[in-house]
């Protein structure tokens, strides 16, 4: 049976729940770090969405190709003849998963998240309130990283969140481009998880590193209906669109397409 434009219920379920996986223990490690007496420190966080990534593969790639991020999905769809009938689906289901997966971390550290604000004397849905509101969505610069000796204007902000989605697709596209080259499929997951993971600890400390639009823009309205009210879409003006929707998806397809011309151009001479 064809849902969504094409996408069939196995492909829209294997978006949803694949993306649900990361955006849930990638939120999740976050929350364990600012909100409970357990300290992670950024190296373990990123491992942490690393490996929710690769888990995330393993568990769905054979469902629908796993790609768990819209800006892929389109990237995918550019350069690698993905059918764009089934753009719209797939991006319905990995803002579906990211929104549950914000939902569920809620509920489990709702309590945790209130005694934390009352504190620090935080108040949720306030100027501030974002030192929470990052366990869901995403702040520049990062509310959770050290202080900052100035302050990263959004040009910078949108800089960083497109070099760094690009380079994720960069890796994905060549992995995937090696795995038809003889590489075996099983490490697919790993490599891409282990890439991300390098991108979030290099990039963390100024965006939180999204690269993903429905991993930001999902919890980010499930927050304004959980107390946090204005805060996700005014902290930082329109930063929320430029720097973590329409750079990821600029990214990917820069990224995604200096691969797949480099691949088209060696293989055109051989």
């Amino acid at each position: 049976m064809e849902m969504c434009r094409g996408v069939s219920k196995r492909e829209f379920l294997g978006e949803l729940l694949g993306t649900f996986i990361l955006v849930f223990f990638g939120l999740g490690s976050v929350a364990v770090e600012l909100v409970t007496p357990v300290g992670l420190g950024l190296p373990i966080i990123a491992l942490i969405w690393g490996a929710a990534v690769a888990l995330a593969i393993h568990v769905t790639g054979g469902m629908s190709g796993a790609h768990l991020n819209p800006s892929i999905t389109l990237a995918f769809t550019v350069w690698a003849g993905f059918p764009a009938r089934k753009v719209l689906g797939y991006f319905g289901a990995q803002w579906l998963g990211a929104m549950l997966a914000a939902g569920a971390v809620y509920l489990i550290f709702q309590n945790a998240i209130t005694s934390y604000e009352a504190s620090l004397g935080i108040t949720r849905g306030l100027a501030g309130g974002e030192a929470t509101g990052m366990i869901f969505a995403e702040y520049f610069p990062n509310p959770g990283g050290k202080p900052l000796d100035v302050e990263i204007p959004m040009v910078e902000a949108v800089w960083a969140e497109f070099w760094g989605t690009a380079a994720l697709a960069m890796v994905v596209f060549g992995v995937v481009a090696w795995t038809k080259r003889g590489l075996p499929a099983q490490v697919l997951p790993s490599l891409i998880g282990l890439g991300l993971a390098i991108l979030i600890y290099l990039i963390a400390p100024t965006t939180q590193a999204g690269f993903n639009p429905a991993r930001d823009l999902g919890p980010r309205i499930v927050t304004t209906f959980l107390g946090w009210g204005e805060v996700p879409f005014t902290t930082n003006g329109s930063g929320w669109f430029w720097v973590y929707v329409v750079s990821p998806f600029l990214g990917a397809l820069t990224g995604g397409g200096v691969v797949s011309l480099i691949e088209r151009r060696f293989s055109s001479s051989s």
